[in-house]
């Protein structure tokens, strides 16, 4: 039986390798914050990473899905706990003015593009390592196998699945829980949890629409795909009004809209990009599937002289936290942090691609699913948070920068302490 005792020797044992490691993590950060890379070209992010993490003693294996890295420390008879994080960037110009800002451009086939680390994933791999740090100082506190995953291209849902299709699970091993966290300008020192429906189900849609072009003063000898697209975004809004419940959210967004050259040339293709989102997985593929049956009805009937071209660029399923998971690491982080220092996480229309890994259909590895918990860090200073207005931790982050900001900055020094602590309480939750 765990006795107060216990738990405080636990949470003093924690906080003092928190204290021996904490350095050397931040000078980590720092690095990887100045040096972002975009997905699936996280070169540079991965090795450093994984040189931390031998230097741990854990056993290392580069190149998973990639450019993903897996690192194990088997300490005896026990469950096995997998903790991920994440290490891709944004193609974002950093406007933070840090000392350690990004000033990093990459080649891409649109051309020459800024990189920023805007969305934490820098601060996410950080604290694995952190975590890594202070899970092999702690081995006599627990029993069992850490399982640690640097996972590439987040971003563009790419990179749980690669690592999976890899042998993530067969190579390694096959979790029974898996642990995951991300920043949100909370308040620093705060964590946030919910169980079950927390984040979106999300696709990316690229369509081109055929016309035949010709001279703008002479529309009756061309078909214009400009009309039909302009059709098809006024159409696809009835979706959500028209064919979803009313008590479900369902985004459809077009994000992009690009036809033509000049005002006298009726153009031969449009090109769209669409963005779905919704938080039940078959509601997510009606409504895809409605907006693929309104495109294709709205070019036969603009005589487009050949059907659409639709190609999904991303996508990744809703996130649904365990809830027995949920409530056990809860109790843990209540332990550590105090109740005082937890929140209610609000459902968040933002998506991730950490669900697959738990989700035995999306990741194509068969058998049960196996249960997740996915939690948030505060990133916003205490001052900061305390001039904000609102009263709510929803009310709050309104007023705050986001995720994918240019002046975006997770990385202060309580926020990478709590996530290193959260990650190292939430794994010895169940391997102690």
């Amino acid at each position: 039986m765990t006795t107060p005792t216990d738990i405080l020797d636990l949470k003093t044992a924690i906080g003092a390798q928190v204290d021996q490691v904490f350095a050397d993590v931040q000078a980590l950060y720092h690095q990887l914050h100045q040096h972002p890379e975009l997905p699936f070209q996280e070169h540079e992010t991965s090795e450093r990473l994984a040189a931390a993490l031998e230097g741990l003693g854990y056993e290392v294996t580069r190149g998973v899905g990639g450019t993903g890295v897996v690192a194990m420390l088997r300490n005896g008879e026990g469950p096995t706990v997998m903790l991920r994080g994440d290490m891709d960037a944004l193609p974002i110009q950093e406007a933070t003015g840090l000392e350690f800002a990004s000033t990093r451009r990459a080649e891409t086939e649109s051309g020459t593009v800024p990189l920023m680390h805007a969305c934490g994933h820098d601060l996410h791999s950080s604290c694995v390592v952190g975590t890594a740090a202070v899970m092999a100082g702690l081995r006599e506190h627990w029993s069992g196998t850490l399982m640690l995953i640097c996972q590439p291209a987040e971003e563009i849902f790419g990179g749980a699945r690669a690592m999976l299709d890899d042998g993530l699970y067969e190579r390694f091993a096959r979790p029974d829980v898996i642990l995951g966290q991300h920043n949100m300008p909370a308040l620093a020192g705060t964590v946030g949890h919910r169980a079950g429906s927390a984040m979106a189900a999300c696709t990316n849609l690229a369509v081109t629409i055929h016309g035949a072009g010709g001279h703008g003063s002479m529309p009756a000898q061309t078909v214009d795909p400009v009309v039909i697209a302009a059709h098809v975004v006024t159409r696809l809004q009835t979706i959500v009004a028209r064919e979803v419940p009313p008590e479900e959210t369902v985004v459809v967004t077009v994000g992009k809209l690009h036809a033509g050259t000049q005002a006298n040339i009726i153009p031969h293709t449009a090109e769209l990009e669409i963005n779905i989102r919704s938080f039940d997985n078959a509601l997510h593929r009606q409504v895809v599937d409605s907006i693929e049956r309104i495109i294709r009805a709205e070019c036969e009937a603009g005589r487009s002289p050949q059907p659409p071209a639709l190609r999904v660029l991303n996508e990744t399923i809703a996130l649904h936290n365990d809830p027995v998971a949920v409530d056990h690491v809860r109790h843990a982080h209540a332990e550590h942090f105090g109740t005082a220092n937890l929140y209610a996480m609000p459902r968040l229309n933002g998506s991730e691609d950490f669900p697959v890994f738990g989700n035995a259909q999306a990741g194509g590895f068969g058998g049960e699913d196996i249960p997740y918990v996915y939690w948030f860090i505060g990133a916003t200073p205490a001052e900061r948070w305390a001039e904000t207005p609102g009263q709510s931790v929803a009310e709050k982050m309104r007023h705050l920068e986001m995720p994918h900001s240019p002046y975006y900055f997770p990385g202060n020094e309580v926020t990478l302490r709590t996530g290193i602590e959260a990650l190292a309480t939430g794994a010895l939750a169940y391997l102690g």
